[in-house]
């Protein structure tokens, strides 16, 4: 798998997302992406107690251990690189999470236009 240049959506290096709980497809910890990734794990979101219940709603529950994968579960604050199509649902359905603009890649634009994205930011680096 190569990985797709870990640039973010404003042009600059990828900046890590999270190494506690370690996210990311290629679990380093950032948003990277390749060819692979059908999920477009790209958004390097910030959990919140709506967007975690809104996601186990629609099936895809991130908040609960799953020990046998190594996973602890999801809590509020903790940032996980969610797909790109689903942060966009979760937007559109009005429970969309912060995420961290330095920390979400590229092609997430591909997904999700750069004017939504601004809206849930939580850092002032674009």
């Amino acid at each position: 798998m190569e990985k797709a240049p870990s640039r973010n959506v404003l042009g600059q290096p990828l900046a890590p997302c999270s190494l506690d709980p370690l996210t990311g497809f290629f679990r380093n910890g950032a948003c990277d992406t390749c060819a692979e990734d059908r999920g477009s794990h790209t958004v390097c979101a910030v959990m919140s107690a709506e967007f975690l219940a809104f996601s186990k709603y629609v099936g895809n529950d991130l908040s609960t251990p799953r020990p046998e994968f190594g996973f602890a579960g999801l809590k509020p604050g903790d940032r996980w690189c969610l797909c790109a199509s689903r942060f966009l649902q979760a937007h559109d359905d009005g429970c969309a999470p912060r995420i961290a603009l330095a920390a979400t890649h590229e092609r997430a634009l591909d997904i999700v236009p750069l004017e939504v994205l601004r809206i849930y930011a939580e850092d002032t680096s674009g």
